[in-house]
């Protein structure tokens, strides 16, 4: 009997979205410049920022790649350059409500298979709670977040005060990294992606951990991060050991080293390589890995799920929990 797969990490970009200076006030926002039937680019002011296709916004499409790859469940997040968390939060509220709404319509057309996640102004944490909230009652099942709002880390006291509200209605949370420091040395070799999206979610993690947030926030908060949780699990025995030596400096806010913590946040499987899924499994844990695959876009897992269905060190049991049950609970199914 083929193991059911629960995809937790995908993207979606509607088409045909409002002109948001109109709509939201302000200016320089994203726009879709629409090339064919099926490609699109989406562009920030007059820059081109990423092509994408139908896949982003057709339901029939999206079904047909999960038959393919034989997933049963994809969760459908927004793509990080809508999030727009350095603009005023009146006009963050309105480009989430409107992205929002549209993702229902996206996702509507795929039935019980393609679940939605919204996406909230993180810069102020009533009106976040409130779009979460509203959401919730529309249709969606969790919320997707950046991993920082500029300089402001995850233990950011309205942060905290957002992540908290999730933990009281149910709602579980996956942290993608973004807005990436950019600069000569990264601005090459796509290194935002390669080094700073790793560096972004290992900070974000220890910003949970360090700042305290998970010695105060209920352990009924549903947390995940994306891309393996970045560079964090290789360096959690530097984390520990900092801890113990420089506890000075480093122990900020916890009350435990940071290996006390791993069983409070899950993290996906975009690893690529079953050296580092084993890795991964051993430091978090076989009960915190959730298959996850950045679909559509090119750095992305294709076919979904191979690694962990490949990995040789997994039992059947780990392999079942890695593909599906890990997921389900996380979704709180």
């Amino acid at each position: 009997m083929r193991t059911p797969v629960v995809d937790v990490h995908t993207h979606v970009v509607p088409k045909g979205w409002p002109d948001l200076t109109a709509a939201c006030g302000g200016s320089g926002w994203p726009w879709l410049r629409v090339d064919s039937e099926r490609a699109a680019m989406i562009m920030v002011g007059e820059t081109e920022f990423r092509p994408v296709g139908a896949e982003c916004w057709d339901a029939p499409t999206r079904l047909a790649d999960m038959d393919a790859d034989g997933v049963d469940l994809q969760v459908v997040s927004p793509t990080p350059v809508f999030f727009s968390y350095d603009r005023p939060a009146d006009q963050a509220a309105k480009v989430a409500r409107i992205f929002n709404d549209l993702t229902l319509e996206v996702t509507a057309a795929g039935g019980s298979r393609l679940v939605p996640f919204c996406q909230v102004p993180l810069q102020d944490p009533d009106l976040a709670c409130a779009e979460l909230d509203r959401c919730l009652a529309a249709g969606h099942a969790g919320v997707e977040i950046g991993n920082h709002v500029g300089d402001r880390d995850l233990d950011d006291a309205g942060i905290v005060q957002f992540l908290t509200h999730c933990a009281q209605v149910g709602a579980p949370v996956f942290v993608h990294p973004w807005d990436m420091p950019g600069g000569p040395r990264l601005d090459r070799w796509m290194a935002r992606w390669l080094a700073g999206m790793p560096a972004e979610t290992h900070l974000s993690v220890l910003a949970l951990i360090l700042g305290g947030v998970f010695d105060r926030v209920p352990d009924t908060l549903r947390i995940c991060f994306a891309h393996g949780g970045g560079s964090f699990p290789f360096w959690l025995g530097r984390a520990d050991n900092a801890w113990h030596r420089r506890g000075d400096l480093v122990r900020g806010s916890s009350t435990a080293p940071p290996s006390a913590y791993v069983d409070r946040f899950c993290v996906d499987s975009v690893v690529f390589d079953p050296a580092a899924l084993r890795l991964l499994v051993d430091t978090v844990g076989e009960d915190r890995v959730l298959v996850g695959s950045d679909y559509p876009y090119p750095l992305g897992e294709r076919p979904v799920g191979q690694v962990v269905q490949k990995a040789g060190f997994l039992t059947a049991d780990q392999r079942e929990k890695l593909l599906s049950r890990n997921a389900l609970r996380f979704l709180g199914r």
